[in-house]
């Protein structure tokens, strides 16, 4: 297998009779056919490239900074087949195979290196690591290295992102020789537009927003020197010579851009600048991204804390599950579910002889005993009017036996009152009596909203339906209707009846004596 790799402008073959060639680094107990040493950026192993059934293909094992070619980045990816024209980039070291036989392509096609833009001197690729200390670097050398590696202990007890990225670019320009001003946009995350976080120094920030935007669409970082004739990439401002952008890059998303400059009469930056550059981007970029990663903490947290409240330990642990890996959103289905109202027998006629703490009071002691009975049986609580609570089963998890639960539901509810009227009386206190209604049928449900106010509701006229066995129940009653009974009736005692409505007529039904 013949490859020609070039690193530093300095080109080689590798030319063994193989069909398989692993390509890295070597290290202790590892080895590799093809050793890119010196080329730092280069895993230990990073590729293979073996020849099967005819076909020339490459793999990326898993390196840290990634296999390239062409354009295309193939780590995770698998295996791939390889043309004879392509290039291949394995860190900083470019690669191309003779593939025999190949139409139109010469044994070995030039490597072609593209002619950077006029005013660009030097480009690095942001989406990797490309700072390193070189081995036999000096101490004058080592110095803004230090200041690199000391930036995090400096920056470790600012909490306000604002101040924090404000370090951030006056430590900068400390470490960038040369620099005489500095400036750090961050991209806001509902329109995109580039804020001005921080500056220095104070006054109106030299930045160029054309070149901005290139260092963040094309997750480059670069050096831009006055005097080219490509007027694209111009800057206005007479009194920058050179200038460096890099974009904050965090898992593959740009998160904003950092810059620096110099005057006149200073000396271009050149590519070590560039790296450290870098090197600090990435702090910058982490900062950002941790930021935003706590404010989106706290919004769900807020909003889980509100939105949890009514449903059952079941459905509440799936939810958080859904919200941990970024499922739940706003959005409805329409599906059948089991409706179940209740509410408080002559209510308000018994409230109006009653003091309003007597009147909480008397809420306080029947609503958690409901509530408890609802939950056990994997209900949802969709609201509260007043002394009702409407509850629905089968959503927002669907529930094979939602019909069957309701009714064991409504059962326990009833129970739960008896006993508590045992108590309230014994304390002399007012006693009440619940009806309740269960009807089935197909809603719109789910959670409507924004994601920054989201509430769980049902709409439908199985809702409207429900509510209508509720007002003809008596006290102590559960009427459930027949789309219910014909899916639980094996499980309960219940006798047909009809209740009167205002618009619907009478209306079949079925009073539930108790379970079988």
């Amino acid at each position: 297998m013949r490859i020609l790799y070039s690193y530093e402008g300095k080109r080689r073959i590798f030319d063994r009779e193989t069909t398989q060639v692993v390509i890295g680094r070597p290290k202790n107990g590892v080895a590799v056919d093809l050793d890119l040493t010196p080329d730092q950026h280069v895993s230990r192993p990073h590729a293979r490239i073996w020849l099967e059934d005819g076909q020339y293909w490459i793999e990326d094992l898993n390196s840290a900074p990634g296999t390239l070619v062409g354009k295309e980045e193939i780590k995770q990816k698998g295996k791939r087949r390889l043309q004879g024209d392509e290039i291949i980039r394995i860190g900083q070291t470019s690669l191309q195979v003779e593939i025999p036989g190949t139409p139109g392509s010469p044994p070995f096609p030039q490597i072609q290196t593209p002619e950077p833009d006029t005013e660009i001197a030097e480009t690095l690729d942001a989406s990797r690591s490309v700072f390193a200390p070189a081995k036999d670097a000096s101490p004058d050398e080592m110095e803004p290295l230090n200041l690199v590696y000391e930036l995090p202990l400096q920056l470790a007890q600012e909490t306000n992102l604002d101040a924090l990225l404000q370090r951030i670019i006056e430590r900068l320009v400390v470490i960038i020789s040369g620099a005489g001003r500095g400036a750090l946009l961050v991209k806001e995350r509902e329109t995109g537009n580039l804020l001005l976080k921080a500056h220095l120094p104070a006054g109106e920030p030299a930045v160029s927003m054309t070149l901005a935007r290139r260092a963040m669409e094309q997750k480059q970082a670069f050096v831009w020197q006055r005097g080219g004739p490509n007027t694209e990439f111009s800057i206005s401002r007479p009194d920058i010579a050179s200038g460096m952008y890099a974009p904050l890059l965090w898992k593959g998303e740009t998160l904003g851009v950092v810059c620096v400059d110099n005057c006149s009469v200073c000396v271009p930056f050149d590519a070590e600048d560039l790296r450290l550059m870098l090197a600090v981007a990435e702090y910058a970029a982490m900062a950002v991204a941790t930021h935003q990663l706590q404010d989106d903490l706290r919004n769900n947290a807020a909003l889980l804390g509100n939105l949890l409240v009514n449903f059952s330990p079941r459905v509440r642990d799936r939810l958080l599950d859904k919200a941990r890996r970024g499922r739940l959103r706003p959005g409805g289905e329409k599906s059948e579910i089991t409706i179940l109202f209740s509410d408080i027998r002559g209510f308000t006629r018994m409230s109006k002889g009653m003091e309003t703490d007597d009147i909480v009071d008397m809420l306080n002691d029947y609503f958690p005993a409901l509530i408890d009975s609802i939950f056990r049986n994997d209900g949802t609580i969709d609201k509260f009017v007043g002394d009702a609570i409407l509850a629905v089963f089968g959503s927002p998890e669907p529930d094979a036996q939602q019909h069957e639960k309701a009714i064991r539901a409504a059962l326990e509810m009833q129970e739960a009152v008896t006993q508590l009227n045992r108590v309230r009386a014994a304390r002399n206190k007012v006693t009440c009596q619940i009806g309740i209604g269960i009807h089935c049928g197909e809603v719109l449900h789910g959670f409507i909203g924004s994601a920054e106010r989201m509430e769980f509701t049902v709409i439908g006229d199985a809702v409207n339906r429900a509510s209508r066995y509720c007002d003809g129940a008596q006290a102590g009653e559960i009427l459930i209707s027949p789309e219910v009974h014909q899916h639980a009736w094996r499980m309960i005692q219940a006798e047909a009846t009809s209740i009167p409505t205002k618009h619907e007529g009478n209306l079949p039904a079925f009073r539930v004596k108790g379970a079988k």
